[in-house]
C-alpha cells in the first residue's frame, strides 16, 4: 500500500498516491487551500469545480506545509494561527487584542512555518549533498591509505629479509630487532588512521542526528516543537573534522660487512616531514543558509519544478507490495505500459499482472534466473528462448512471433533501451561471451567481447541494462562482477563488491545515473554512482527482505 502524505518524510523518494477517494494514481499536485494531494486528472476536475476553481494548486514539492491544529490555552475556542513578532510566541487571533500583545506586529503562522521549512530543507540538502558525501570520500581515502601503508610495510619486511638471507645466521639478532621496530611503527600509523576513521564516524553520526532534529522541526507534532525551531537562531553545521595523510617510513639498505651487522641490514627511519592535512572539497555548490526573501522564493518557484533537487537517501521505505499469481520466487521484472508488470520466476513461468495483482497472461518459456525479458518503447514484450536460440516478440494483442535468431549463440539476458529503442543482449557460446546491440528491426549493429588489452570481458552476462549516459551495465554471475562499457564499447570499469565474495543478480539504473545491483551473497542492494564508486548498501536483511534478486527502474 502506498504511503500517505503524513507518513512520508518531506523529501523521501517514494510513490505517493492521490488523496481523492478510490483514486490510486501517482500524486503530482497539491491544493494549498484544501491541503489535499491529487493526481493530474483530479487537479483538472478540482479547477473545473465552481467551489474550488479559485484554489491555489501547485506541484506537490511546492506545497504549503500544514501546521498542527491546536487550541489557544487562553481562548480555548480559537485556533493558534499567528506569531507575535515581539514575543516570538504562537497566539490566536483573539490574543492580539489583549494587553500583553497590544501594539505588537503579528504574522501568519503558516507563512513563518513555510519559511522555517525552507531553511531546514536547505540544511538537510547541504548535509546530504556536501557534508555526508565528503565524509564518505574521506573514509574511502583513509581506507586506501591503510592498504598503501600495509603494502609499503610489507615491502620493507621483504627487503629486510632479503638482506638477512645474505649474511645468514650472523645477522639474525639485528634482523629481529628491525622487524620489531617496523611492526611498532606500523601499529602506530594504523592506530592513528583508525582514530581518524573513528572521528569521521562520530561526525557522520552527528550529521544523521542533525537530520533527525531538522526533520522534527519540519513536521512538528506540537506547537512547543515549532516554538523551539522558531527560537533556534543557529543553523550552522560543524565542519568536517580535519585529518592528515601519514608519511610512511623509508627503509634504507645497508652494505654487507661482518664488522658492522647493523649497517649491513640497514635501518628503518621515519621521515621528519610534517603530515599534511587531507584536502576537503570546498562547499561551492552547497545551498546557502541565508534566509530567502519572499521575492527570491517566488523567483525560485518560477524557474522550473524539474530543477528541484532530489536527495539521495540510504533508507528505503516499502511503498507497495504486489502478489503475483503463477510465479514462485521472482527473478526478473519488466515494467509495461499502464503500470502493468511482466514477472518471471526461476523455472520459466512468465506472467503479466496488473496493479491489483490480477493475472492477465502467462507464457511458459525456457528462461530461468536471468533478466531474459524486457518491454520495448512500443510496449511489446520481447524475451529470450534459450532452447531455440531465438528472441520472441509479444504484441499487445498477445500474438507471439519470432523476432531475432541468435544462431549458435545462447541468449541469456536482454534489455530494450529507453534512450533510442535499441536492444542489448547478453550471450555466450562455449567459453566465450559477448554483449550484442541490435537496432529496432533486429539487425545486429555492435558486439562487445573484449577489453582494450584483448581480455574477455564476460563469462555469464545474466542481467543487463543501460544507464542515462549510454553506458552498458552488465551483471556477470560467472565473473562475480558488474562490468560497464560506454556506448562505443570501451571498457569503463568493473565492480567486484565490498567483501571477499560478491554474487550480482538483477541490475538497474535511476534518473541520476546511479547503478543498483542485487547481491545474493550479502542479501543486499549495492548502490553505485555512474562511475562505479560505491555509495551504500540498501535493503539489508533486517529490513525484512530475504534474497533480493531483481530491481526494475
Amino acid at each position: 500500500m502506498a504511503l500517505s502524505e503524513s507518513q512520508a518524510p518531506p523529501d523521501a523518494q517514494h510513490y505517493l498516491v492521490c488523496g481523492t477517494e478510490d483514486c490510486e494514481k501517482n500524486c503530482q499536485f497539491y491544493c494549498n487551500d484544501c491541503h489535499h494531494p491529487m493526481c493530474e486528472q483530479c487537479r483538472d476536475e478540482h479547477q473545473k469545480n465552481k467551489k474550488t476553481k479559485n484554489h491555489e494548486l501547485v506541484h506537490y514539492k511546492q506545497r504549503k506545509r500544514r501546521i498542527p491544529v491546536e487550541k489557544c490555552k487562553i481562548h480555548p475556542t480559537k485556533d493558534i494561527e499567528l506569531l507575535c513578532e515581539e514575543c516570538q510566541i504562537p497566539i490566536c487571533s483573539k490574543c492580539t487584542a489583549t494587553k500583553e500583545h497590544r501594539g505588537h506586529v503579528f504574522t501568519d503562522l503558516e507563512i513563518v512555518f513555510a519559511e522555517k521549512v525552507s531553511q531546514y530543507q536547505e540544511e538537510i540538502d547541504k548535509i546530504r549533498n556536501y557534508f555526508e558525501p565528503v565524509s564518505q570520500d574521506v573514509k574511502i581515502e583513509i581506507a586506501g591509505d591503510v592498504t598503501e601503508i600495509k603494502k609499503i610495510m610489507e615491502g620493507i619486511r621483504t627487503a629486510m629479509k632479503a638482506e638477512t638471507e645474505s649474511v645468514k645466521r650472523m645477522v639474525d639478532t639485528v634482523t629481529s630487532d628491525n622487524i620489531k621496530q617496523v611492526d611498532k611503527i606500523e601499529q602506530s600509523l594504523l592506530q592513528t588512521l583508525n582514530r581518524q576513521n573513528q572521528e569521521i564516524d562520530y561526525y557522520i553520526n552527528y550529521l544523521n542526528d542533525l537530520i533527525q532534529t531538522y526533520y522534527g522541526y519540519l513536521s512538528p507534532s506540537k506547537i512547543e516543537n515549532l516554538t523551539l525551531s522558531l527560537k533556534s537562531n543557529s543553523l550552522k553545521i560543524r565542519p568536517v573534522p580535519e585529518t592528515s595523510k601519514l608519511v610512511p617510513p623509508v627503509f634504507t639498505t645497508g652494505q654487507h660487512s661482518k664488522e658492522d651487522v647493523a649497517k649491513l641490514l640497514g635501518r628503518i627511519t621515519v621521515p621528519n616531514t610534517k603530515a599534511e592535512n587531507r584536502k576537503i572539497k570546498p562547499m561551492e555548490t552547497a545551498p546557502s543558509t541565508k534566509k530567502p526573501t519572499g521575492k527570491q522564493r517566488k523567483q525560485d518557484r518560477e524557474k522550473s519544478d524539474v530543477k528541484q533537487t532530489l536527495c539521495l537517501s540510504s533508507s528505503v521505505t516499502k511503498v507497495r507490495e504486489y502478489t503475483v499469481p503463477g510465479v514462485g520466487n521472482v527473478y526478473h521484472i519488466s515494467l509495461g505500459k499502464s503500470g502493468r508488470l511482466w514477472v518471471s520466476d526461476g523455472i520459466g513461468n512468465l506472467v503479466q499482472t496488473d496493479l491489483q495483482g490480477n493475472q492477465l497472461q502467462k507464457i511458459q518459456t525456457s528462461g530461468g534466473s536471468q533478466g531474459y525479458h524486457t518491454v520495448t518503447q512500443d510496449g511489446d514484450l520481447i524475451y529470450t528462448e534459450k532452447n531455440n536460440k531465438v528472441i520472441n516478440r509479444v504484441t499487445p494483442d498477445n500474438t507471439i512471433t519470432e523476432f531475432i535468431n541468435t544462431e549458435n549463440w545462447l541468449p541469456i539476458s536482454i534489455h530494450s533501451s529507453h534512450i533510442n529503442g535499441e536492444i542489448l543482449m547478453g550471450m555466450n557460446i562455449d567459453e566465450e561471451a559477448e554483449v550484442a546491440r541490435y537496432n529496432k528491426t533486429g539487425t545486429e549493429i555492435q558486439n562487445i567481447q573484449r577489453d582494450n588489452k584483448g581480455q574477455g570481458l564476460y563469462s555469464t552476462p545474466h542481467y543487463i541494462t543501460e544507464n542515462i549516459n549510454g553506458d552498458v551495465c552488465v551483471s556477470d554471475y560467472g565473473k562475480h562482477t558488474v562490468v560497464v562499457e560506454d556506448k562505443s564499447g570501451q571498457h569503463r570499469f568493473s565492480y567486484k563488491g565490498q567483501g571477499s565474495t560478491f554474487s550480482p543478480y538483477g541490475i538497474c539504473t535511476d534518473v541520476f545515473g546511479h547503478i543498483l545491483v542485487c547481491d545474493d551473497i550479502s542479501k543486499t542492494l549495492h548502490l553505485l554512482d555512474k562511475d562505479g564508486r560505491f555509495l551504500s548498501l540498501l535493503l539489508r536483511p533486517q529490513k525484512g527482505v530475504g534474497y533480493p534478486c531483481t530491481v526494475c527502474g
